[in-house]
């Protein structure tokens, strides 16, 4: 659970509950092409630094880019699935900046006539759904990477891998509907999540795949008039957000309290100490003079060709939720669970599908099958237990066959060993036990060999029988049938 900037920030609550924060963001997505935007330049990420370079996308004098028309597919994508309106018509359009990661002086972007524009997404907040607009999903190219440490001169030099540079981005403004640090971190989950989902990009954070920009101010709850924003760059992954809109807001809100003004600029999330640092101020700001780029025509997406991608989206995630909940009768809490990817979703389903109760399969797969996995560092996909194999054990459970005891110990040596339930439970006699005379005689041992619990019992304790119960499970291995310890010790002890 998130915690929110209530809980974790140092301003007095009396303060603090007399502003409310205002935050957008800007978050920018690298898509999964084989190639980059405007060449055929391998898109692989952890190549050899500068070895997957060209003339077009180093920006070499005499050289033109090509749009990838697979860039523009998969743009449309997820257009359509944050609910973008997908214009027929988009441009493409130069600003002019300089900066070493960028060889051309400037970054083919979209301005004025962006690909999609006027999407949102649902997110739950506070036991409820809130939803947060999007303002526009452009296009563009990702520059280079500036590599400032690990190198010899690090210290006076900077090395720059130009293989990032060319790899297709698309950005996503929010509208600027957040109002704590918590909604902004639900926000970018969900985002990231219906991403992951229609397959337009890894979203790893960690490579660069999925970055953060943060606008923020903060007003007086009840004024419509925004304060003074600032940006808050570079912000690569769910916890440096969090973390830094928690600090830009208590920094907003002791400025204006103590009678200063907020000034509108450019900041970086500084980890080691814990704060924002001031980048740039708005007067230095660059003026990128954005004109149409003359190389490229045009972006045209049919109506034909919006549709066709639309009818080949997967089920989103909250719908999926949705559908788990009325189809598989399960509670939203195990259907947002078991939704959290589309393989553990396609898990889920295939255990159901295979004859296994989807309560039960869902139980089991959050409380046995996810512990193991996360313990042993494995992903579903690397299972040692199919969906299958849970299925049966099961089914097994669910007959009576063995208890779930029994099951529980033998999902254990499933996912060690990978062998069938059945073979374990033949191979190590684990079969449950419904033999009465078996189970009685156990029974009469164990109450013969505890004869203060049952003059406690026998005095109105019953909280003494669970131990009893316990005890003949344990002469049993686990293997006697539950009900008929309860019912033959119950006539025992009477």
């Amino acid at each position: 659970m998130v915690k929110s900037a209530q809980e974790t920030i140092g301003i007095a609550p009396e303060i603090l509950g007399k502003y409310e924060a205002v935050i957008g963001l800007e978050v920018h997505v690298q898509l999964l092409t084989k190639s980059k935007i405007f060449c055929a330049c391998s898109n692989r990420f952890g190549d050899a630094p500068n070895s997957n370079t060209c003339p077009i996308c180093l920006g070499l004098p005499g050289t033109l880019p090509i749009l990838n028309k697979r860039v523009v597919e998969m743009a449309t994508r997820a257009s359509l699935a944050i609910n973008c309106t997908v214009h027929e018509h988009s441009r493409f359009a130069r600003k002019n900046y300089f900066y070493p990661d960028l060889p051309k002086g400037y970054q083919i972007s979209q301005y004025e006539l962006p690909l999609a524009t006027g999407g949102w997404i649902d997110v739950e907040h506070d036991g409820g759904k809130k939803r947060i607009g999007i303002t526009r999903l452009h296009l563009e190219e990702d520059a280079a990477k500036n590599l400032h440490e690990g190198f010899a001169e690090s210290a006076t030099k900077a090395y720059i891998d130009y293989n990032r540079c060319g790899t297709p981005l698309c950005e996503i403004v929010s509208e600027p509907d957040m109002r704590a640090p918590d909604e902004a971190y639900a926000y970018l989950t969900t985002l990231r999540q219906i991403l992951l989902y229609t397959r337009v990009s890894d979203c790893n954070m960690e490579e660069g795949s999925l970055r953060c920009d943060a606008n923020v101010s903060v007003r007086l709850r009840g004024t419509q008039e925004f304060g003074t924003k600032v940006e808050v760059k570079n912000l690569n992954s769910f916890r440096f957000l969090q973390k830094a809109l928690e600090y830009e807001i208590e920094r907003h809100i002791t400025v204006i309290e103590s009678g200063g003004r907020i000034s509108q600029e450019t900041r970086l999330w500084n980890q080691s100490a814990n704060r924002t640092d001031s980048m740039r101020s708005k007067e230095k700001a660059h003026d990128y003079r954005y004109f149409p780029e003359p190389d490229l025509l045009p972006v045209h997406v049919s109506a034909a060709w919006r549709e066709e991608i639309r009818c080949g989206l997967p089920e989103l995630p909250e719908a999926k939720r949705a559908r788990f909940v009325s189809a598989h009768g399960i509670t939203p809490y195990d259907a947002e669970v078991l939704t959290g990817t589309q393989a553990l979703a396609g898990y889920f389903e295939a255990v159901a599908k295979a004859g296994a109760s989807p309560k039960n399969a869902a139980n089991w797969i959050q409380t046995e099958l996810l512990r193991r996995l996360n313990d042993s560092g494995k992903e579903i996909e690397a299972s040692p237990v199919s969906p299958a194999g849970l299925a049966e054990l099961l089914k097994l459970v669910e007959s009576g066959q063995i208890t779930g005891a029994v099951g529980k110990k033998v999902f254990a040596t499933m996912f060690e060993s990978g062998r069938a339930a059945a073979e374990i439970v033949a191979a190590e006699g684990l079969a449950q036990i419904s033999d009465t005379s078996a189970i009685e005689q156990a029974a009469r041992e164990v109450i013969a060999k505890n004869p203060d619990n049952v003059a406690k019992f026998k005095s109105g304790n019953e909280g003494v029988f669970k131990f009893f119960v316990g005890q003949v499970m344990k002469a049993t291995r686990g293997q006697a049938n539950p009900q008929a310890v309860n019912d033959i010790l119950r006539r025992l002890l009477a």
